[in-house]
């Protein structure tokens, strides 16, 4: 037993012993490491994986919203060009309501006078060349289209 006991106390012993544990305790945290990596990646995979579904199942509905939210923008805006335009044609209903204005408008367009007064119309030979330019055969006032119509309307009954 002596020779165990010196064995047991010799530094090559003591060193070989002292070499295994050491490797022993690297393998050991090696391992632990591989381990925590290996399942630290299968973690990490899965939340890749749960992000993407989850990027995949509300990709649609996020475009659906977008698309609505800005066709509702849409016809908010045509909404307030229509109550504009209600007003606008509000407005000119009570204009047109106005005796002297119906009057004003009437005596403009249709060149009307009122019995007693003479009726002028001052022509720009300018103006007349370009309408005979646009308009060729037409550049006579409506109302004269109207009341040639009427007379050779008279003169076919005959």
């Amino acid at each position: 037993m002596a020779v165990k006991d010196r064995d047991r106390f010799s530094t090559a012993t003591r060193l070989r012993l002292l070499g295994e544990q050491t490797a022993a305790r690297v393998y050991r945290s090696q391992t632990k490491r591989q381990a925590r990596r290996s399942r630290l990646t299968g973690r990490a995979a899965l939340l890749a994986l749960v992000v993407c579904s989850l990027i995949v199942a509300l990709a649609y509905p996020i475009r659906q919203y977008v698309s609505q939210r800005a066709e509702i923008a849409d016809l908010q805006r045509q909404q307030e060009r229509a109550r504009a335009r209600v007003e606008q044609l509000r407005d000119l209903k009570a204009r047109w309501q106005d005796d002297a204005y119906a009057e004003q408008r009437i005596r403009e367009r249709l060149h009307y006078v009122m019995p007693g007064e003479t009726g002028y119309v001052v022509i720009d030979p300018d103006a007349v060349k370009q309408s005979r330019t646009n308009r060729g055969a037409d550049a006579r006032p409506w109302y004269a289209n109207v009341w040639d119509g009427v007379d050779k309307s008279d003169r076919s009954d005959r």
